[in-house]
Order: structure tokens, then sequence, then C-alpha cells
């Protein structure tokens, strides 16, 4: 008697345990909506990224049914955050961070510089959409930081290599740079990450104010290609 009392007591816990794990991965599937949006905040969509990526990572990512989501976001988004990224196929910030339809917006040019057409974007984002989170999204191994390195000219490619060029400058590279370099490519990788973070707050008004009031944060951080993980800059 004693013995199936206990084997139904231990069914019973392992019931409410499986319940209370699909409960709250539905609970993470659910689409952001400008209440629970507002009720983030800058430090905890840092914390949901960051999160996100060591899932990522181990491969633990979640598994919701987008369709839902689809349908859900079809009148509405209220993402949290919003990534600077490049456009390298190997670094879908979604997946990065292991976010689903309406958690982020994704910024993406070669190169994730910043210019007024990325800024404009990303004021949209913050002060008209609430997200809470700027992040600016290098990566290893980057096609358009070796661009930049080399000086490659060609096309509309030249104008935009322009754009990374003054963060090599501020590495005061003795020589002639090169792609072949590789410790100077991450250098000017990482360099060229933190100057866009930088240049939002000294470019955009707008962001700037809601920074120094406590609403948005700005983080840049670097993407390894070899191995998934986001290292964040300081």
């Amino acid at each position: 008697m004693l013995s199936r009392r206990l084997a139904l007591h231990s069914i019973g816990a392992l019931s409410a345990g499986v319940l209370a794990s699909g409960a709250q991965a539905q609970q993470s599937c659910e689409v952001f909506t400008s209440s629970t949006q507002s009720a983030v905040t800058p430090d905890g969509a840092l914390q949901m990224l960051k999160d996100g990526n060591v899932r990522f990572v181990e491969g633990r990512t979640r598994n919701c049914d987008l369709r839902k989501q689809v349908k859900e976001t079809s009148t509405q988004q209220s993402p949290v955050a919003v990534v600077v990224g490049c456009i390298d196929s190997r670094v879908p910030p979604e997946f990065v961070f292991d976010q689903r339809l309406g958690d982020i917006f994704a910024a993406r040019i070669a190169g994730n510089f910043v210019n007024t057409d990325i800024l404009g974007s990303l004021e949209f984002a913050t002060k008209l959409a609430g997200s809470k989170l700027i992040v600016v999204l290098g990566h290893t191994e980057c096609g358009a930081i070796k661009g930049a390195a080399d000086d490659a000219k060609m096309g509309n490619l030249t104008a935009m290599l322009g754009n990374i060029r003054p963060s090599l400058a501020k590495l005061n590279y003795k020589g002639v740079p090169s792609s072949k370099d590789k410790a100077l490519v991450q250098q000017l990788a990482d360099q060229n990450a933190k100057d866009a973070a930088k240049m939002i707050m000294d470019k955009s008004e707008v962001i700037a104010t809601l920074v120094k009031e406590g609403k948005v944060k700005i983080v840049s951080a670097m993407h390894d290609i070899g191995t998934g993980k986001v290292s964040w800059f300081a």
C-alpha cells in the first residue's frame, strides 16, 4: 500500500513537472505586446539576448509555433531590442540570439556600420516602437572588414567600405594594412563595432536622450562564427 502511494506520488510529481515545464516553454514563445514590452527594462532585454545566445551555442533553441506567432503579430509588433548586424548569411540575429517573430528588430548592412538611414531606423525602433536595447553586432571573418583593410575598390562597394575605414585609422597600424593579417582584421572588426555604438549616441539626439533617461541601452558585441558565441564589449 505504501509503495503504491509512493508510486502515485512520484507519477503526480512528474506530471506536475512536465506541465510546469510545458507552461514555461509556452510562455517563452508568447509574442511581445505593448504591455509586456513596456515591462522589460534595457538590462532585462540584454539578458534576454544573452540567455538566447547560450541556448543557441548549447543547442537548446526554443521550438515555438511560428504559424501561431505569425497570426499574433499580424496586427501589432512590440520588439524589445534592435540589432544592427552584418548581412553575412552566417549571422542572422534571430538565430544567434534564439529569438522569434516579433521579438527583435534587425537592421542589417555589410560591415554593421551606422549611417543616417540606419540611425533613422533605430530611432523608429526605440522612440516610436518602444525597443529598450540597441546591439551593434560584429562578427569574425567579416568580408566587409577585410575589404576595408585592403581598401578594396569596386562600384558602390568603394563608398560603403569608406564607412569602416575611419576605424582602421584609429588602430594606428604600422605598415600596409591587409586582410591577410588576421589579427588586424579582428582588431578592426572590434573597433568598428565599438565605433558604431558610439556613433549612435553622437549622431542621434533622439536616442541619446532616451539613453540618458534610462529608457534605452546601447551595447556592442562580437559573434564568433566558429562557435556561435557572442562576446560582449564593456
